[in-house]
Order: structure tokens, then sequence, then C-alpha cells
């Protein structure tokens, strides 16, 4: 009863956020300005929505809450992908120009990627989940490095545009990827609402869960490809946002206290809601643009993981 209020005065926050944000000094403006606004809230509540979700179940398969799927390298990856095409293409190519395109190469890739990581770590059986991990941060690692070479190298004018790839905007959003979004969201939700059930149970471990009948390491490969289809959409279509599902899915964990992952999903898509579309409503009228919200929510997330670390030693 408690959550069921917690979640619906959330709920009304998110909803104020974002009337707040579409009818705030519009000034009659409904042809113009009211679409434009709200294709920006769609965008953002598909981040929210892809990130917190895939943190969440991230974090469950991993039992580690200050891990988040970035770590796997697709944000480094899309990163690399962008200077790539820019360094060898030009700016002018249709792949950049062309944002259709763009961002269904973009998603293909980052797919793409993990299913041959996954499919080349679980080939010899038994659950390497940590192995996963430490590969991930290596091949992270190895694309951020390549990166950086190709940016030194590249035309000062085409890095410019490389430059604006490195942080999450939510300005000049084009609609058709919003729409392609929701309509790759729905599909795969679709499938993966079947294994929210399980999550509980994975919470408890390997061997417990398989003890109480699940089989573990099917789902844990399935719901880790899910894991990276959410976080390569939303990477695509705003740009890389490192520690926002670390923030979110914390306070999920702190505001609910349960196990019940409906619950702890449900709570970190109302959260995120809420600090995309109120932290770019800030950014936009009171900082007037003189910075992004990326850079805001790295800020406050690279804070809060120095924290949730000295906790976490405490603790221990």
């Amino acid at each position: 009863m408690r959550n069921s209020l917690k979640m619906f005065s959330l709920a009304i926050v998110a909803v104020g956020c974002c009337a707040l944000y579409l009818f705030h000094d519009l000034n009659g403006s409904f042809d113009y300005a009211l679409p434009r606004r709200a294709i920006k809230v769609i965008a953002m509540v598909i981040t929210g929505f892809t990130i917190a979700y895939a943190t969440v179940v991230f974090q469950t398969i991993t039992h580690n809450r200050i891990l988040t799927p970035s770590i796997m390298g697709l944000d480094a990856l899309y990163l690399l992908l962008q200077t790539v095409i820019i360094f060898f293409l030009g700016s002018s190519h249709m792949i950049v120009v062309n944002k259709q395109v763009n961002f269904l190469l973009s998603v293909a890739v980052m797919i793409v990627f993990a299913l041959v990581l996954y499919r080349f770590l679980f080939k010899k059986g038994g659950q390497p989940i940590y192995f996963l991990l430490l590969v991930g941060i290596i091949v992270g690692t190895f694309f951020s490095s390549i990166s950086t070479f190709f940016q030194v190298l590249i035309d000062p004018n085409e890095f410019q545009i490389v430059q604006d790839r490195m942080f999450a905007s939510f300005n000049n959003i084009n609609s058709d990827l919003v729409w392609m979004a929701m309509v790759i969201i729905a599909l795969v939700m679709t499938y993966a609402w079947r294994y929210v059930k399980y999550l509980d149970v994975l919470s408890l471990g390997r061997e417990m869960a398989i003890n109480l009948g699940v089989p573990y390491d099917s789902i844990v490969k399935q719901m880790l490809v899910i894991v990276a289809i959410f976080i390569s959409i939303s990477t695509a279509l705003v740009g890389p946002i490192t520690f926002f599902g670390l923030i979110v899915a914390n306070l999920s964990y702190q505001f609910f206290k349960t196990y019940k992952h409906k619950v702890l999903i449900s709570g970190a898509v109302v959260m995120s809601i809420i600090a995309l579309v109120g932290g770019q409503w800030v950014v936009e009228r009171i900082f007037t643009f003189s910075t992004t919200l990326s850079v805001i929510i790295n800020f406050i997330g690279g804070v809060y993981f120095i924290y949730l670390l000295l906790k976490e030693r405490k603790t221990a």
C-alpha cells in the first residue's frame, strides 16, 4: 500500500514535469512550439524507460548495484563508430547527414557486437558473468583509445561534429527516429515482459534460482540481449549518458525498499522521466542552454558513484 502511494506521488510529479515543460511560456504557439516540445518529451520518456529498465535488469543479473550496462563498452563503441564514419567518409556523407540511416546503423552495430560478445563468452557454458564484465571493460577501453586516436588526426571542422556526438542531447531530435525507436521498444517489450517475473528469483543468486526451477542461464542470456538492445536504442537516439542509470536505479532501491522488480523498474522509469524532463526544463529556462543535461547528470552521477563506493566500503 505504501509503495503504491509512493508510485502514485511520483507519477503525479512526472506528469507535472511533462506539463510544465510542454506548456510553460508557450505564448499561444501551439502549432510551432508544442509539437517540437512534445517530440522532446517523448524522446526523454523513451530514453528514461530504456536506461532505467536495462540498468535494473543488468544490476540484478550481476548482483551489483554500482554497475551499469555501459560497462559492456556499448557507449564507447557508439563513439568509435561515429568517429570512424566521419573520419573516413566525411561529415557530408549520407550516413552522417541522414539521421535515420545513422540511427539504424548505430543500433545494428551495437546489437551485433553484443550478440557476438555473448555468443563467444557463453559458448563453453557455465556462467562467466564476471568474465563477461571484465571483457566488456577491456573492449570499452580499447574502443575509447581508438576513438581518441582518430579524433587527434581528424580535421578540426570534422571534429566539431564528432564532439557533438560525445554528449547526449535532446535538441533537434528527428521525429522519425522517435517513432522508429518506439516501434522497436514495443516489439522488444512484448517479448521481454514475460521474463520480468523471473527477476525476483534471479536476485537470489544462480544456485537458489536453479533450485527453484528457473532456467537461469537461458534467461540471463536473453535478458542481456534485451539490455543491449535498449542501451543501443537510447545511445543512438540521444547519445551516451554514463551515470544516469546508476542514479535512477539506486534511488528506486532506496525509495521503495522492496524486492519486487515490477515496482523497482516502474519506480526507476518514473524517476528517470522526472530527472530528464525536469532537468531539461532547468537547462533551457534557468541555465539558458549554457550547459547540457548530460554534463549535469554525469557530474551528479560521478559524485553519487563515489558515495556508493564509500558506502559499500563501510558496509564491508
